[in-house]
């Protein structure tokens, strides 16, 4: 049983990882869940510290990855209708059927809302800007927690590894 719960998790692992870029995937909540795996088997001892620190930094980063795009968005000379034509783009471009829809909405959204909130087109660009690279910003922290969590999980399979593969010795 631990071997499958070790596999298993190491997989959740690596979709984690790809999750980080793919926004159908929540990819540091997935990559947490291999390490939770992890903790299940009778060779790693239960760590809930360990557990509840890495459990909070993968929802945080969760969240932020909904709100980041939004503050990129503020932060080049977007309104509230530009934010919240992030936010609805997101959700949007989650929903759409198209390719890069994720990256395309936020975007469009963005440039709409601020067209909406009468920014001129160079204004409207110049947050839809800001939307896209708050998303990239989003898209590298999860990038990053995941190979962080990653890691951590090669590192507790490495130090119980006698445990988990007792034939191996």
């Amino acid at each position: 049983m631990d071997i499958a719960l070790l596999v298993i998790g190491f997989i959740l692992m690596l979709v984690g990882i790809i999750g980080s870029f793919l926004p159908v995937l929540p990819g540091p909540p997935v990559s947490w869940i291999g390490l939770l795996l992890l903790h299940l088997t009778k060779a790693v001892p239960d760590d809930w510290w360990f557990l509840g620190i890495t459990g909070v930094v993968a929802l945080v980063i969760f969240a932020l990855d909904y709100i980041i795009p939004a503050m990129g968005t503020k932060k080049f000379g977007g309104t509230r209708a530009g934010m919240i034509g992030t936010t609805i783009g997101l959700i949007v471009g989650l929903l759409a059927p198209i390719p890069g829809g994720i990256i395309i909405g936020p975007f469009a959204g963005a440039f709409i809302g601020e067209l909406t909130a009468k920014a001129d087109n160079k204004t409207a660009l110049k947050a839809a800007f800001g939307s896209f690279l708050g998303f990239l910003t989003g898209a590298f922290l999860k990038f990053v927690v995941s190979i962080i969590f990653i890691g951590l999980f090669i590192g507790k399979v490495w130090d119980n590894s006698a445990t988990l593969f007792p034939f191996l010795n």
